[in-house]
């Protein structure tokens, strides 16, 4: 692809660079931004630059936010003695779309997957214990992904809380086995909360 400017073929080479953006798509979406008006163009990089910057992470949940505790934590109209541990942001806004959800949330960062190199020194597993412990949480629903990693990493916390006086539930399983949890429909993820199970039930299935 030949670029009659440099100026614009690295604007192309950068908008490249983001997942399922390939250069003639970052190209157009280029050429797009230089016909909108310049207050439009500036309105969006400030708001990148915002988020590259100020966006936090909640110290409670490690879910995005804007201040040190985040909107869903700072709730005084959530259930806190329950947790729904999740891989990610995104998991957290797919069950809040369901709107059947009203306790709390924990955010791994992740799930094992020794072929990625991640291990669960790598997630978010030992401020959940920690919650556990200290912050009158009763119940655990893992709301993991339903695959190998998310199963083995379901495992692994349960493991961690064997000791403690806290009830494990799983989501029921009208996610098929295999699927991301953020592409399930909001009735069948909704559903699946609602229905949750005890963990241990899951294991011995």
């Amino acid at each position: 692809m030949n670029f009659s400017s440099k100026i614009l073929e690295e604007a192309v080479s950068q908008v490249s660079q983001l997942p399922g953006i390939g250069k003639r798509t970052a190209l157009r979406l280029v050429l797009h931004l230089m016909r909108q008006p310049e207050q439009n163009t500036d309105l969006l990089t400030d708001a990148l630059l915002k988020m590259r910057h100020d966006l936090q992470f909640c110290k409670q949940c490690h879910n995005v936010s804007d201040t040190d505790l985040c909107e869903i934590c700072a709730s005084h109209n959530r259930d806190e003695t329950i947790v729904c541990v999740v891989e990610d942001i995104r998991d957290v806004m797919a069950i809040e779309n369901t709107s059947q959800y009203r306790g709390l949330y924990h955010v791994l960062g992740g799930k094992i997957s020794p072929m990625d190199g991640v291990g669960p020194q790598d997630l978010k597993v030992a401020s959940l214990v920690t919650r556990v412990k200290e912050q009158g949480v009763k119940e655990i629903i893992f709301a993991l992904s339903p695959t190998i990693e998310g199963d083995t990493t379901n495992f692994y916390i349960f493991k961690q809380l064997g000791d403690l006086e806290v009830n494990t539930s799983t989501i029921a399983r009208g996610i098929a086995v295999g699927d991301e949890l953020e592409f399930a429909d909001e009735v069948t993820l909704g559903r699946s909360i609602l229905h949750r199970v005890p963990y241990e039930n899951s294991v011995k299935n």
